[in-house]
């Protein structure tokens, strides 16, 4: 309660300074005090000097066809009594200061108690104005200030016009700072990393105390000044690491915390409002953390789809560049998947998307081998084997999710198929009810003439895989050993892939060269297979010689170690060691089935 004591205060000033002729006519008998209520406050004061001067008290004196009214309630007055009393000392004709913290709710209070030259020359409403126009619009600083102590004052400071003003006086002010500190910024990129960091713009962390209404005006004022695009996305960093509470903590999208305080509807506005700032991707790269970051909160926070579309998008345009943790998006779905699938598949159909757009503006025809961007999709294709693999584990991953995040590339992704079939491994571990078609499903994803030599040998003993593919793998391991004993050098197990409708596209002369390559390696290591087999032949020569010495009179044994390293020996006989025998489907089903007795698991 404010009492007297401001009466004796500000009666100290002489009243005849305001009285001018019209007033004394038309409030001559006007005389006395009046208590001016505003909220909690009451305010003892002469009469006079405030009706001279404020229309709204003049009229309200007025309506009350009492000229000896000795109370009047101010409601809602902006700025409450601090400012009130700001302005009475300025109709007594008190000297105080107007500062960039005060003047935004001095020139509303003036509104609201119609302080115009109507009334009075040079009154509060003329000379906040001048205060606006001739200080705070010169200063990004004190722009930032008023702005900021508008946020109390709406509407009534829209409508008197003061965020408008600050909003074009900071984007104004902060594209003069860069052309200024143009030379300043220059030199920091050759210095060092602290030089560079004191060249960051000072207002960055200042406009992260606005609202996020009042900030949007601010950036997007800039984005038409011409302020760099970097130094917009620095801000929109910092404003979200403020802003969004632990935006750079795992434990932030913890599912059973989606209905809690952090992650609400202002959250939400927060982030479909960074989102809508971000510049466009030719003028800038926002780093992937960040939009990962966003993306993450956007689905806790339940934000637009086209909010998260809009994420998804600009990650999938440099999805080659991401780390498989990136990808390890939390699902916000409790008691269920872990992470969400949904959201990698629709960054992969967009990295695709590009691609294809990509392949089309320079007037490349095929999208596969030796397009411009292969090594990109090569570089995803590897990244989403390993993303594969870290998901597999999740006893709740669909069999239909984890399919297609598989059939979503294409098969010229991959140039060895050894981690996806790790990946499908896995996932058969973890999910052993799996039936023999489910199983033959997942599995039809497997190239095994694109698995390496330590793949087919895991492959052939894996008790986890169909017998149809356990006898697929050890086809293909015969047709290599077939090409390596006739010295082939690779275009005959080349043509065999293309016979078998591996591969339908044409095969460039990068795709024979790539594929030619392969497959010298391969021979190698079949060339190191042959060796290790025939040193188990002159084993095997060295144990049919004793037979004959030491058993030579059991036929029965003899004629048993013969016929067995003849077998042996037929798999080796070359085009001129006699006509070579094809085993058939029954001796191919007996020997897999001998080797899956001995299968073991590396994985």
């Amino acid at each position: 309660m404010v009492s007297a004591n401001l009466l004796s205060s500000l009666d100290r000033s002489p009243t005849p300074t305001f009285c001018n002729s019209f007033a004394n006519r038309i409030f001559a008998d006007v005389a006395g005090d009046i208590t001016i209520i505003i909220g909690g406050d009451s305010f003892l004061l002469h009469k006079f000097p405030l009706v001279s001067r404020s229309g709204k008290i003049r009229k309200m004196v007025a309506d009350a066809n009492d000229s000896n009214i000795s109370k009047l309630e101010l409601i809602d007055l902006p700025g409450g009594s601090g400012i009130f009393e700001l302005a009475a000392k300025y109709c007594y004709g008190m000297n105080f200061e107007i500062t960039s913290t005060n003047v935004a709710s001095l020139r509303c209070a003036a509104e609201y108690l119609e302080m115009t030259e109507d009334y009075r020359e040079e009154n509060l409403i003329a000379r906040t104005e001048t205060y606006l126009n001739e200080v705070v619009a010169n200063s990004l600083e004190k722009s930032l200030e008023v702005l900021s102590c508008c946020e109390t004052l709406l509407p009534l400071a829209e409508e008197v016009g003061i965020p408008s003003r600050c909003v074009d006086a900071i984007a104004s002010n902060a594209c003069k700072e860069q052309l200024v500190s143009g030379l300043s910024h220059f030199d920091c990129d050759k210095e060092s990393a602290e030089l560079k960091d004191a060249c960051l713009e000072w207002w960055i962390e200042d406009l992260s105390a606005l609202r996020i209404d009042f900030y949007r005006r601010v950036v997007s004022a800039m984005g038409r000044s011409g302020v760099r695009p970097d130094s917009i996305i620095g801000s929109l960093m910092h404003y979200a690491e403020v802003s969004l509470k632990g935006i750079g903590k795992p434990q932030i999208w913890n599912p059973a915390r989606k209905n809690s305080g952090m992650v609400g509807n202002d959250q939400s506005e927060i982030v479909e409002t960074l989102v809508n700032l971000l510049p466009t991707e030719k003028s800038s790269s926002a780093p992937l953390n960040f939009l990962f970051g966003l993306l993450r909160m956007a689905i806790m926070a339940d934000a637009t789809l086209a909010c998260r579309f809009e994420l998804e998008r600009r990650i999938a345009f440099r999805l080659e560049m991401i780390s498989l943790d990136d990808l390890l998006i939390p699902s916000a779905h409790t008691g269920g998947i872990l992470f969400d699938i949904d959201t990698v598949h629709r960054i992969l159909v967009h990295f695709l998307q590009r691609m294809e757009e990509e392949n089309e503006d320079s007037g490349f025809e095929s999208e596969g081998v030796g397009s411009p961007s292969h090594g990109s999709l090569l570089k995803v294709g590897r990244l989403i084997d390993a993303y594969l693999a870290e998901i597999a584990p999740d006893p709740y991953l669909s069999l239909d999710k984890f399919t297609a995040i598989i059939d979503v590339l294409p098969d010229y992704a991959r140039v060895i198929d050894d981690g996806l079939y790790r990946a499908i491994d896995v996932y058969l571990k973890a999910h052993p009810l799996l039936t023999e078609h489910e199983c033959k499903k997942l599995c039809k994803f497997i190239d095994c003439q694109k698995l390496s030599q330590e793949a087919c040998n895991h492959a052939a003993q894996n008790d986890r895989l169909p017998v149809k593919m356990a006898v697929r793998v050890l086809y293909f391991e015969q047709l290599r050993l077939k090409n390596a004993l006739s010295g082939s050098s690779g275009d005959g197990f080349l043509s065999q892939k293309l016979s078998s409708g591996v591969t339908s596209a044409a095969i460039s002369p990068r795709d024979t060269y790539a594929s030619l390559r392969r497959e010298n390696r391969e021979l190698k290591l079949e060339i190191s297979r042959m060796r290790v087999r025939l040193s188990d032949l002159e084993k095997e020569q060295v144990f049919m010689k004793q037979g004959m010495i030491d058993k030579s009179g059991n036929g029965k044994t003899f004629l048993t170690s013969l016929s067995r390293g003849i077998g042996r020996m037929g798999i080796f006989s070359g085009p001129t060691g006699g006509k070579q025998h094809k085993p058939g489907k029954k001796s191919r089903a007996t020997d897999g089935k001998t080797g899956r007795s001995r299968r073991y698991s590396v994985s």
